[in-house]
């Protein structure tokens, strides 16, 4: 394409994942003049975002420009690429929220962003912000492409193609290709003699294909590897995070014949069988980290204080190569280098044993025609099945937020494996309710309306 890409990032304030973002973006070539729109409703750290990306120029020496926005239609005029990073309602008071209220009732969480309760909720405050988004880029930018970072990725996802189906859009997250790293990590392979294929849904997509090129040419199957070092105590071995030793989605390879790309954290709350009221026996002998989530937004807040100072003092900003997809889908679609990547968008019969509409996470070819995913055909039956698990607690929020049904928010409830292992109907139904009154600010209207016709026996 002639001249250069306009890349809004929309909700700059997460400053460090920006950072990446624009890092990424800035060091490619075809790339290094790029214009640069941040926008933020919170302007100290829009200005903060402001400081960290010129000085990203200034140490990269390319002729990028930068300009900030509080206004979200003036930042998306002419752009080529939408970046969304945000969280609707932030650590306080929504996240608190998430965890404190079903915590009353017996309900334990570990991330409560994605799936349960706090996911559903975290879907209904973010899909009408997205929403407002697609609305703005139909009006000022209605080829762009929107890079969508914000969980829970499904439902963002099966929502925006639902109600706005020619909006140009991918949901992106780091769980493939990191989760790639980690294997490489505990077999002691390095990862770029790592072969693998995956499909799914978003965060609960498995490893079909897991390989290591030989020096001949040929690849050799790593799970037999992989479940041998799980059952000697060699893997898995100690990565990132300290607090979850990596064991769930182990011991669900031993049981599914398959590895999931999303961490054990998340995984160990996707399905009944790891947190359980009176079993700590389970939550000691896989390492489940309960309230991680929490506990790591508070890491990362104390920690931004002496960085965002570090930032405004450094003369230069060190600038590393992320894992994140977001610059090589731009690359790609502006040069027309042809590249892949695992993205969610709807499903569209990519995944035969999946629902038509849901929300698909395959590899995608992107090029100057944008973003194409590719056909994976039926699953193992054990594995769709698993994913349908989760599939409907997604299809029954973005239902809710299509029709305003307030019961359907009731019903996903229902549906969500941990919720229905841990409580009885009566419990669900008063813990939802609860959730709606608390999140009330952040909340569509019709979310706050009668309580739902719930039955009682004579």
């Amino acid at each position: 394409m002639a001249g250069h890409p306009k890349i809004t990032f929309i909700g700059a304030g997460s400053t460090v994942f920006m950072k990446n973002i624009i890092g990424d973006v800035l060091q490619r070539p075809a790339l290094a003049e790029a214009h640069i729109a941040l926008m933020d409703i919170n302007p100290q750290r829009l200005e903060e975002s402001a400081i960290v990306v010129n000085k990203l120029i200034s140490t990269l020496g390319v002729k990028a420009t930068a300009e900030t926005f509080n206004d979200q239609r003036k930042a998306l005029a002419n752009a080529d690429f939408v970046v969304i990073a945000f969280q609707i309602g932030g650590y306080e008071p929504c996240t608190v929220t998430d965890f404190e209220l079903p915590k009353k009732y017996g309900l334990r969480q570990t991330i409560a962003d994605t799936l349960g309760v706090g996911g559903i909720m975290r879907g209904l405050r973010t899909v009408p912000h997205l929403w407002k988004i697609c609305e703005d880029m139909l009006a000022v930018c209605p080829n762009a492409i929107m890079l969508q970072y914000v969980n829970p990725m499904a439902i963002n996802t099966w929502a925006i193609a639902e109600k706005y189906p020619t909006i140009r859009q991918v949901g992106l997250c780091h769980s493939v290709q990191g989760t790639a790293m980690e294997l490489a990590h505990d077999l002691d392979i390095p990862y770029e003699e790592i072969r693998y294929r995956s499909a799914g849904i978003n965060h609960m997509a498995f490893y079909l294909e897991f390989e290591h090129r030989q020096k001949d040419g040929s690849y050799r199957d790593l799970y037999p590897d992989l479940l041998r070092g799980y059952r000697e105590g060699k893997a898995p071995k100690p990565t990132w995070n300290p607090r979850c030793p990596n064991k769930v989605r182990y011991e669900m390879l031993t049981r599914l014949g398959y590895f999931v790309t999303e961490s054990s954290e998340h995984f160990a709350e996707y399905t009944p069988y790891f947190i359980k009221e009176g079993r700590e026996d389970l939550i000691e002998k896989f390492g489940i980290p309960l309230d991680e989530y929490p506990k790591r937004c508070i890491e990362q807040i104390d920690k931004w204080k002496n960085q965002a100072d570090a930032y405004r003092s450094a003369e230069k900003i060190e600038v590393k190569q992320s894992k994140e997809y977001a610059s090589s889908i731009i690359n790609s679609v502006w040069t027309g280098e042809p590249s892949v990547i695992y993205g969610n968008q709807r499903n569209n019969g990519c995944i035969t044993s999946l629902p038509f509409n849901c929300a698909a996470e395959v590899a995608c070819l992107v090029d100057h025609n944008g973003i194409q995913p590719t056909f994976v055909g039926d699953l193992p039956p054990q594995l769709t099945a698993l994913m349908r698990t989760n599939i409907n607690v997604q299809e029954l929020t973005v239902q809710a937020l299509m029709t305003e049904n307030r019961e359907h928010i009731f019903h996903a409830a229902m549906m969500d494996p941990h919720t229905a292992a841990e409580l009885d109907l009566d419990q669900i139904w008063s813990l939802t309710e609860d959730l709606l009154t608390a999140h009330r600010d952040w909340l569509p209207e019709w979310t706050q309306s009668a309580p739902v016709r719930q039955a009682k026996a004579s």
